[in-house]
């Protein structure tokens, strides 16, 4: 029974591999760059990190390093999608079909939300525990000795070179009536203060 599971999963994952290789050429042999697919993907990855405060920088840079845009990946781990969710990482976080990009970004995003939380923000920790595991970083007391893993960092910092992680929360600036600048990520402050 178990070597019959292993082998259905093998051969779903060969077929998301061909039918990744299909859609990433067009289905005419015209490549679509990366530039290109990042494009389609824009508006659902501002929505998504804004509406979880995280940077929606931050999340292209890792679907950058991930999946390269390509909503059809499997790793040879059993990783899906565009942000390459685990299957019990995306259980965890709501996703039922983890090829739809909207579903995937949303468990991505909610998945570095909870990471963000556990480690201060601290991207290089973030990363690492994107990676490797939470419990990896913990047993580590740090980023882990695995090549992979610090490979990993250096891809997704070369884009996302910041030491924190920012809060995806626009700031907003005015001028009250007294004058004095008022900075806050509350849209809804003006209305709030009865205005």
């Amino acid at each position: 029974m178990l070597q019959r599971t292993a082998l259905m999963i093998r051969s779903f994952v060969a077929l998301c591999a061909v039918f990744s290789f299909l859609l990433g050429t067009g289905l005419r042999g015209e490549v679509v760059s990366s530039k290109e697919l990042k494009k389609t993907y824009q508006s659902i990855i501002q929505s998504i990190a804004s509406r979880h405060g995280v940077d929606a920088e931050l999340v292209h840079s890792v679907i950058a390093a991930e999946s390269s845009y390509d909503r059809w990946a499997v790793s040879g781990k059993g990783a899906l999608g565009l942000m390459q969710l685990m299957p019990e990482t995306a259980k965890q976080y709501g996703v039922k079909n983890t090829f739809d990009a909207a579903q995937n970004i949303e468990g991505g995003v909610k998945y570095l939300k909870d990471l963000m939380r556990l480690f201060n923000r601290q991207t290089k920790f973030v990363l690492a525990a994107y990676n490797a595991g939470q419990e990896a970083v913990k047993k580590f007391k740090g980023i882990p000795p695995y090549p992979e893993t610090r490979n990993y960092i250096l891809r997704v910092m070369a884009s996302y070179n910041k030491p924190f992680i920012r809060n995806g929360m626009p700031i907003y600036k005015f001028y009250d009536e007294t004058g004095r600048a008022v900075l806050t990520n509350d849209p809804y402050y003006l209305l709030k203060k009865g205005k």
